[in-house]
């Protein structure tokens, strides 16, 4: 058949698979919704000239057909004819033109000033039911775009670095390249940028294993931030789930953005670098129930949000965002499924960082360990082999889940980066809970069969403080966020060594910067899996601005101009990052449990007070006590290394003083070791390994705050 006034053949189609599928000769398109009555699927053309083609077949609730001779970069959106009840919780619009939820590619972002992407008239969205409005919003919102999906791998393969092996970098595609001097001008702030030889080229060197991208899933910028003049800058407000955002692309948005995208992957890839997403499926862009229609909520908002019961024009709200994503809706569940293989089946990448991922493993209220979501990721034969990151909190009622999730999901210890910045700042009691952090953490994972892998170890992230302004702000400064200062959490547990922001005393910066070494010698030589936020290892500032969401520019944007003490402090984690690397006694995939190896018959792990005597009861209990030290023994190493020999390593005497007074360090008794030399000291970064000795009983400088690791010799 012929649709009437387009001028297209138009053929049944097939409902699977969803989305826009080019075959070479035509595309097939489906659209589930179970709440339409009709649906049209709108054709864009190059002077965005609309075609409309009604889809003549549904089955099992998704609407499809097949247009012969469309292929690559057509544009494309849906208008769903359908109840206007919101007070039943349903808001079909068919003038608001509405993003295919498994589109590929999406062109172009919303357009707040030119149309309204808002389903209901102006001044009636407090009524209990609003007037539909009846304003064509397709000149002002984004368009999906069919793809071409086959690309030149030219044998790509994924690096599989296992979990012990792994230090992540947390980075932003835009912020890591914008700045950068070594990428070519028309290539910053992108995919192409991102994946370019300078870059990937200063990850290597670095030692990480895995970037973790913020959200690249496209996104658009709330219309509150556009008011204030500012966008959506970390992408946390999702609208295409299979589509890699289109502003980040170098090379086009007609579809020349997926290709972009598995470029930067295989290039990473062949450094050996794995690419890790942060993930949004918890809330949409589409905000609460007055916001914007752009894709879900005019297609099917019943299926697609969690509803409020009793009051379904509502939503239930678990993020903070306005809305949460219901996964207990089997089409929802498919949808972040499909999207999650799509990513590394097609796009190669190596894992998920999953957002609120509390918020995703609620069945109604509760947060259920035994969610659909977590059991259909536990039994995928794809999911199941990646790396999956939880951060194990949302916004709603007993949310806070740190520890609680299953068995191949590993999770950001919000616990461990609360004890380490408590601890060297000197606010924390004692040295009992820094050591279980960084031991793996025992008591959130050693009972349910993980491991010390299961915790993903970080001092900070991109939500907060930077290291640099961790050290030297004790208050948030987001004033250029427009907000009052009000956003953004004032729990920071920071310390400015006595002076708040930039200065040029001397004994101030002496003081940050022994801070800021001791946590990063700290995060990389724990047990788990460290990650390292982005310019942290050049002492980078956002000026105090704990939540720069919305601040696209060189606020957030790395940069790159360091000078010799920023320089000399990416040498020094380079320098952490190969010692954790070289030896697998600070990297072990057991939890420690006292047991003995080696000649010496010492315990895999074993504590000293200062002066080189056991930490007894009254030790762990001294709230005033600000000095901890042990010896991991790498003679006692559980498992067997790829060689298929039992795993042998080197003996070292880690000594921590939180004070910012100096110590003296002891060696301890002959049993321990006949010889220990320097490796590296936080306090004084220029000592070069081996330059000093001990012998048992020999006393030598612990200076404060810092981390002394000293290696046995003999």
């Amino acid at each position: 058949m012929r649709s009437p006034g387009s001028g297209l053949r138009v053929l049944p189609g097939e409902p699977f698979p969803l989305g826009a599928t080019w075959d070479g000769e035509g595309t097939n398109f489906s659209l589930f919704s179970e709440h339409a009555e009709r649906v049209e699927l709108c054709l864009f053309d190059d002077r965005g000239r609309e075609r409309r083609v009604a889809m003549p077949e549904r089955s099992f609730f998704v609407w499809h057909c097949r247009l012969p001779g469309i292929g690559p970069g057509q544009r494309y959106g849906y208008r769903v004819h359908g109840p206007w009840a919101p007070e039943r919780g349903v808001w079909c619009n068919p003038a608001k033109l509405l993003i295919d939820p498994y589109a590929k590619a999406v062109d172009g972002g919303v357009d707040w000033d030119r149309a309204r992407a808002f389903a209901y008239v102006a001044g009636t969205g407090s009524d209990p039911v609003p007037a539909r409005d009846p304003e064509d919003s397709s000149p002002a919102v984004p368009k999906s775009v069919v793809v071409d999906p086959s690309f030149d791998w030219r044998g790509d393969r994924a690096p599989r670095v296992p979990w012990q092996d792994t230090v992540i970098y947390e980075c932003h595609v835009k912020g890591l390249t914008m700045r950068h001097p070594g990428v070519p001008e028309h290539l910053r702030g992108t995919y192409a940028g991102l994946g370019c030889d300078q870059v990937v080229g200063y990850l290597r060197r670095l030692g990480v294993t895995a970037v973790e991208l913020l959200p690249v899933h496209h996104f658009i910028s709330e219309p509150e931030i556009a008011e204030r003049g500012l966008v959506n800058y970390w992408g946390y407000s999702s609208i295409g789930y299979l589509a890699p955002h289109a502003a980040y692309s170098a090379s086009g948005v007609r579809g020349q953005q997926v290709r972009e995208f598995k470029e930067m992957v295989r290039a990473l890839h062949a450094a050996g670098i794995e690419v890790i997403l942060d993930v949004v499926y918890n809330h949409t862009a589409e905000g609460g129930h007055l916001g914007p229609t752009l894709a879900f909520r005019g297609i099917d908002n019943p299926s697609y949000y969690r509803l409020f019961p009793g009051d379904p024009r509502h939503y239930l709200d678990f993020t903070g965002c306005g809305n949460s994503l219901n996964p207990v809706h089997p089409s929802v569940l498919r949808l972040i499924m499909d999207s999650l293989r799509y990513w590394v089946t097609e796009m190669h990448v190596d894992g998920f960082r999953f957002d609120l991922a509390a918020a995703l493993a609620r069945e109604l209220y509760d947060v259920d360990r035994l969610s659909s979501f977590l059991d259909t990721i536990h039994q995928d034969p794809v999911l199941s082999q990646v790396k999956l990151i939880a951060e194990p909190w949302d916004l709603g009622e007993g949310g806070y889940q740190v520890g609680q999730f299953p068995v191949l999901w590993t999770e950001w210890n919000g616990k461990y980066r609360d004890a380490v910045r408590d601890f060297w700042r000197g606010t924390s009691w004692g040295v009992g809970e820094l050591g279980t952090r960084l031991t793996g953490s025992s008591d959130l994972y050693g009972d349910d069969g993980r491991r010390p892998l299961a915790s993903v170890n970080f001092v900070t992230c991109h939500d907060g403080f930077t290291l640099a302004d961790l050290t030297s702000y004790e208050h948030k400064h987001n004033e250029a966020n427009g907000e009052g200062n009000r956003d953004g959490t004032d729990d920071n547990r920071s310390s400015n060594a006595g002076v708040e922001g930039p200065t040029d005393d001397p004994d101030v910066l002496a003081l940050r910067g022994r801070r800021a070494r001791a946590m990063l010698a700290t995060l990389l030589l724990s047990q788990g899996v460290p990650m390292l936020l982005a310019g942290d290892e050049v002492g980078r500032t956002q000026r105090g601005n704990n939540n720069t969401y919305c601040q696209d520019n060189a606020l957030s944007w790395l940069d790159w101009d360091v000078d010799d003490d920023r320089r000399a402090l990416a040498g020094f984690v380079r320098r952490l990052i190969s010692l954790r690397r070289a030896h697998p006694v600070f990297r072990r995939r057991h939890f420690f449990d006292g047991g003995p190896g080696g000649p010496r018959g010492l315990a895999d792990i074993s504590w000293l007070r200062e002066d080189g005597r056991p930490m007894l009861d009254a030790d762990w209990h001294d709230p005033a006590r600000r000095t901890v030290a042990f010896v991991l023994n790498g003679d006692a190493m559980p498992g067997i290394g790829p060689d298929g020999e039992p795993i042998r390593d080197d003996t070292f005497l880690v000594a921590i003083n939180g004070d910012v007074r100096d110590h003296a360090l002891m060696a301890p008794p002959e049993r321990f070791g006949r010889r220990w030399t320097v490796q590296i000291s936080s306090a004084d970064p220029t000592v070069r390994a081996g330059s000093r000795g001990l012998g048992p009983g020999d006393v030598t400088p612990l200076p404060g705050p810092g981390v002394l690791v000293l290696r046995r010799t003999a």
